[in-house]
């Protein structure tokens, strides 16, 4: 490609992306993720119902079908 080639893509580029109008943030967003990272690091600690319904379905499973453990074994 030659310059000419160049500096007419370049322009044409420019006039098919818009420039962004007041790219600038409107406040600080720092104190907002540490409030959503303690927000989130308490409800890591809760366990929803269906996690342990699918526990003990599995539990009862593995007791009265002992030979599902070589399978479940071997999914893992």
């Amino acid at each position: 490609m030659s310059n000419e080639e160049i500096k007419h893509m370049k322009e044409l580029l420019k006039q098919a992306v818009a420039p962004v109008p007041d790219s600038e943030l409107r406040r600080d967003l720092w104190p907002q993720m540490l409030s959503e990272l303690d927000e989130q690091s308490l409800s890591v600690h809760r366990v929803p119902w269906f996690d342990w319904v699918l526990a003990a379905i599995l539990s009862v499973v593995l007791i009265f079908f002992p030979g599902s453990i070589p399978a479940l074994l071997y999914h893992l």
